[in-house]
């Protein structure tokens, strides 16, 4: 019972940290661009919008495993 509950934690907590960066360095490194070239705005951040979607899912998929070993206790 205490591992599967330690798993879920591990699943989660390591789930999140990966987007979390990602996403940081994203929005820093667009933002960089946007200063560089304002006429790029719109597709920077067009692009931006779709890589945080993509990296949320990797978070939102570590959120369903937790779900899903807590749900074994």
């Amino acid at each position: 019972m205490g591992l599967v509950a330690l798993g879920a934690a591990l699943a989660i907590g390591l789930a999140c940290i990966g987007p979390g960066v990602g996403q940081g360095l994203a929005a820093a490194k667009a933002l960089e661009g946007m200063a560089r070239q304002p006429e790029v705005a719109g597709m920077l951040r067009t692009n931006m919008i779709l890589a945080f979607a993509f990296m949320e899912s990797l978070a939102i998929y570590g959120l369903l495993l937790a779900f899903l070993l807590y749900a074994k206790l």
